[in-house]
């Protein structure tokens, strides 16, 4: 690895810090699912708004130079136009904190959560771009000398699809296919808009959108893409054309290496979930933002969050074992997730923009605990594995001219994992008794993910870890 490369760990806000739709609390748009009881209470989380300094040492210690957090829109804005200045202020600090470590903070303003008063289906508003960006434009001024690094929306595709396509967030839509796509015209607009914001108030700033890694371009690279019409001088008329073949080329090189029939198939359940959603002329909301920007591309780095990435597999027999029972959802459970590291050199590659870093965000591997007991994945993997799998993938991409800058897992410990407890990622477990948040030094396996990580960023990237990008 270059001496440039970063390494750290990933959380969002509203699954970390704790503290959200109580009494008394912030309300987000997940207040009501979780009154509801089709959700579990945030309750602490893993308690990062308290005891952020004792996260941010273990993430040093680790060697993280990087850390990407959230500033959430609901915390600082609980209700319309009332900033709570004490929120700001505490943002703020943490992201000083971080500095004074040597950790190079990544901010989100957006990750998959907004003010419920804002409603359950705010990114519909035609008015919601606009919307977010008088939120950026808030509070990026606060925030901005402590931060040059910026993701504005996290995972446009992954949202829309868990709230308009599979339930999976509220309100639970299923099979709205057009609401999916104008929820991601807007959260692309409003990406645009915020990208503008921050660069006024932060010149030097490298600003993207993240995105959850699928094989199907029309819900992953169709959005990069987007981003790049007017740089590509694509004009309205030929839109459709230039897509489709962008469609081809994608589809061919993520899917290289695969046996014959399974890229066959691979493909066609692409192409078959290009049919199924609306033309690229359907995000009119984000092209009239993209032909309106100060800039010709609103792009300065290619964020990609990588699991489990053929969308092959994200359906599933309902009624199979899986960990401590059955499923009866067609779609995978976290712990069901499968490891692809053999995948993720011609996906980088595949995602490559000239001029863009890469930014590797997210990856992770999950199991589940029930009860306090964890259950062993039936594959057999562990943390440290793909920690080692994943990595030594990262680095025969960069030996092949790849530009990967930074590599961030997902997480640093266990988090609220929208809903529920039972899955967890964190290199390091978090044990809740009498509503008291403990923090461990192993992974809830019993396994230690944090010195594995650690020897890692030793053994691939001497000195990188602490260094600026």
């Amino acid at each position: 690895m270059a001496e440039d490369f970063l390494f750290g760990v990933s959380d969002s806000g509203f699954q970390c810090e704790g503290g959200y739709n109580g009494a008394g609390e912030p309300q987000n748009n997940w207040a009501a699912w979780e009154r509801s009881g089709r959700a579990a209470a945030t309750g602490h989380a893993s308690d990062f708004w308290d005891r952020y300094p004792e996260h941010l040492d273990r993430a040093a210690e680790i060697g993280c130079g990087g850390y990407r957090l959230g500033v959430e829109w609901t915390r600082c804005e609980p209700q319309p136009g009332i900033i709570d200045e004490t929120a700001v202020s505490h943002y703020a600090e943490i992201l000083r904190a971080c500095t004074h470590r040597g950790i190079e903070p990544v901010v989100a303003l957006h990750h998959f959560c907004h003010p419920a008063w804002l409603g359950p289906d705010f990114w519909l508003d035609d008015d919601s771009p606009r919307q977010f960006a008088s939120w950026v434009e808030a509070i990026v001024p606060h925030i901005a000398p402590w931060c040059s690094r910026w993701t504005t929306i996290n995972e446009i595709n992954a949202y829309a699809i868990g709230t308009y396509l599979i339930g999976y967030f509220p309100p639970g839509h299923r099979l709205r296919r057009r609401m999916a796509v104008r929820a991601m015209a807007n959260m692309l607009a409003a990406h645009v808009l915020a990208y503008d914001i921050i660069h006024r108030h932060r010149p030097d700033a490298q600003v993207g959108t993240s995105t959850y890694a699928f094989w199907a371009y029309d819900v992953d690279r169709l959005l990069v893409d987007l981003l790049l019409t007017r740089e590509q001088e694509v004009s309205r008329s030929d839109l459709d054309e230039w897509i489709h073949h962008r469609r081809v080329s994608y589809h061919h090189e993520v899917t290289r290496g695969l046996p014959a029939l399974q890229r066959l198939f691979e493909v066609g359940v692409n192409n078959a979930l290009a049919t199924y959603l609306p033309q690229a002329s359907a995000f009119s909301a984000a092209l009239d933002a993209v032909s309106e920007a100060m800039t010709d591309r609103s792009l300065d780095v290619v964020q990609l969050n990588y699991y489990d990435p053929r969308l092959s597999n994200y359906l599933r027999m309902p009624g199979r074992r899986t960990g401590s029972g059955r499923r009866w959802r067609p779609d995978p459970a976290h712990w069901e997730q499968r490891p692809a590291p053999e995948h993720l050199l011609c996906y980088l590659r595949a995602n490559q923009v000239p001029g863009c870093p890469i930014w590797m965000l997210e990856n992770g591997l999950c199991n589940q605990v029930t009860g306090g007991v964890a259950q062993p994945r039936p594959d057999g993997w562990t943390r440290p594995r793909y920690l080692r799998e994943h990595l030594r993938a990262v680095a025969r991409a960069v030996d092949a001219g790849v530009d990967v800058r930074a590599y961030f897992h997902w997480c640093l410990f266990d988090s609220y994992q929208w809903g529920e407890y039972d899955s967890r990622f964190g290199l390091c477990e978090v044990v809740r008794e009498n509503g008291e948040v403990k923090l461990g030094d192993t992974d809830s396996m019993g396994h230690d993910a944090a010195g594995e990580y650690q020897r890692l960023i030793e053994e691939l990237g001497p000195r990188a870890g602490l260094r600026a990008w």
